[in-house]
């Protein structure tokens, strides 16, 4: 199919998550929902199985007055955070999804800030909020136990406070904690309209036919909304994965059609495949390979299956698409993966618009964009060309904190802190960031992600933060291993990026550092931590 412009997805509707659960239950009750490695082996899960858990759940919630609550969650991803999820979010309560990875003392601290009741964790990380995060905790080693007491209950007739519940559409369903790069964490309230509006109208743009691995955190709203709900309500099976270090284990046994990634696991294996092309000493019959399929694929003869199928094989051989949000990814890897046959579709947003306002269809795509507007939500620039949305994906507000959600919200527009325009086909384009622009003594504006990603396509660069010190700019560099201190190369480096570039544009000095840039939750490196002097 031509790269051109078609007709929207028609994805099945919904008014909330227990008409979604509700529907799939009749509709594809003995197809598989849920695939999950555990101790006994591989559970698999029917979108059948799926509503009885979650209804047994939620009637042992209310047997526990666990009503109009606020329920904190933490642990790694598994079945048992997307049951207490559904089953809190359905019954009226609140969801706080918490970022199992940090310290104790900040689990400790958002489960305050969100005003957590009841805390529910994996038995890994049960220890932490056993005592101090609500007043409140359970395991969910125990889940087996409290499914069967829910059934029992559901049985003797006691579970139709639950099951009667009817969901009220502008309620706070889910806090959902930011982990912007100004290193503050806010509580995004979304209500059950943000959530089922983001799940059918981003929809609207891609359609998963296939299985997904979810990798990315249920605790972030690209992994839990997008990567998990949308697929839901499409009624497509998903693997989860249990740890990052079964990816690859998990790729080859599942197979997937679709996986969403940030761009931290989409450069990485990009380096791991011409790692492995350098270690046989093909490098450059590979480019030349790569070339020659380009051309033949522009004259409609596609070889990519046969001839890439080594790489292919490493995604488990069905893997057709990437989604890829959560930051920029250079167009590089766009276009090099297409060649290999996997086309990565950009996608753009955040937790306060639930969180996905753009993404690049499956045949009509544009390299450089993040993608094409969520149909029926509002997009427009401010003068100094901040991108702002506004429609019923965009969040309530920040919980309890009137000052920042005045600050981001402006006549029900969300105000992004993100610069760039749109195309007159609703495609959207970032250029950089409000808060990280360099401005010179001489009136010039600079993006330093521009510069960025110019520094971070070279092979000796793990990480780069480029900013302004002492009015010069500066790029510091995380180096691979064999280019610590290799100061020559990297002068070089830069005198190859400033080529071309006005002498205002152009990077003054090279730092290099022997340890990674401090990052958040989503991978992306948290600038104020990171740059001396640095208080925007």
């Amino acid at each position: 199919m031509k790269n051109k412009a078609y007709p929207y997805c028609t994805p099945p509707q919904m008014n909330n998550l227990k008409e979604m659960i509700n529907r799939l239950a009749v509709e594809k009750a003995d197809d598989t929902a849920f695939v999950y490695p555990c101790e006994s082996g591989e559970m698999h899960k029917t979108y059948y199985d799926f509503k009885e858990d979650v209804y047994a759940f939620g009637a042992w919630m209310y047997s526990k007055k666990i009503i109009d609550k606020h329920v904190a969650i933490v642990g790694e991803n598994s079945y048992e955070w997307l049951v207490v999820f559904l089953a809190a979010v359905c019954s009226g309560n609140t969801a706080l999804g918490i970022d199992k990875g940090l310290p104790d003392e900040e689990i400790i601290g958002l489960a305050k800030i969100g005003e957590a009741d009841v805390a529910f964790a994996t038995d890994t990380y049960f220890k932490k909020v056993e005592k101090k995060a609500a007043k409140k905790a359970y395991n969910l080693k125990d889940l087996e136990d409290i499914l069967t007491e829910g059934r029992k209950l559901i049985r003797e007739g006691k579970g139709k406070a639950f099951e009667d519940y009817e969901i009220e559409l502008d309620k706070t369903a889910a806090i959902l904690f930011t982990s912007g790069t100004s290193g503050v964490s806010k509580g995004v309230e979304l209500t059950n309209r943000n959530i089922a509006y983001e799940i059918v109208h981003t929809s609207m743009l891609y359609e998963p036919y296939g299985g997904v691995l979810a990798v990315l955190p249920f605790h972030h709203a690209l992994g839990l909304v997008v990567g998990i709900l949308m697929v839901i309500n499409y009624g497509q099976p998903i693997y989860i994965n249990k740890s990052l270090k079964y990816v690859k284990k998990n790729m080859e046994e599942f197979g997937p059609q679709t996986m969403f990634l940030v761009p931290m696991f989409v450069e990485f294996f990009h380096k791991q495949i011409w790692a492995e092309v350098a270690k046989k000493g093909k490098t450059q019959a590979f480019k030349g390979l790569m070339k020659s399929t380009d051309i033949l694929l522009k004259a409609g003869v596609d070889v990519r299956k046969k001839t890439y199928g080594s790489i292919q094989k490493v995604f488990g051989g069905n893997l057709e698409y990437i989604i890829c949000g959560g930051a920029a990814l250079d167009p590089m890897y766009v276009k090099e993966f297409r060649t290999w046959g996997i086309e990565i579709l950009n996608g753009y947003g955040a937790t306060e618009c639930s969180p996905c306002t753009a993404v690049n269809r499956q045949h009509f795509r544009k390299d450089g964009s993040v993608g094409q507007l969520v149909p029926g939500i509002e997009v427009k620039t401010t003068d100094e060309g901040e991108l702002c949305f506004k429609g019923d994906l965009v969040m309530k507000g920040y919980y309890k904190n009137p000052e920042a959600t005045a600050e981001a919200l402006e006549d029900g527009w969300y105000h992004t802190g993100d610069l760039g325009y749109v195309d007159d086909d609703d495609f959207i384009y970032l250029t950089g960031r409000k808060k990280n622009l360099i401005i010179l003594s001489n009136g010039e504006n600079i993006s330093p992600e521009e510069l960025e990603m110019d520094i971070a396509r070279d092979d000796a660069v793990q990480e780069v933060l480029v900013y302004d010190e002492d009015g010069k700019i500066v790029a510091e560099i995380f180096p691979v291993e064999e280019h610590f201190g290799d100061t020559e190369y990297f002068e070089k480096l830069k005198n190859k990026v400033n080529k071309g570039r006005p002498l205002y544009k152009q990077v003054a000095r090279v730092k290099l550092r022997e340890e990674e840039f401090i990052k958040n939750a989503s991978m992306k490196i948290v600038r104020y931590k990171n740059i001396p002097g640095y208080n925007k």
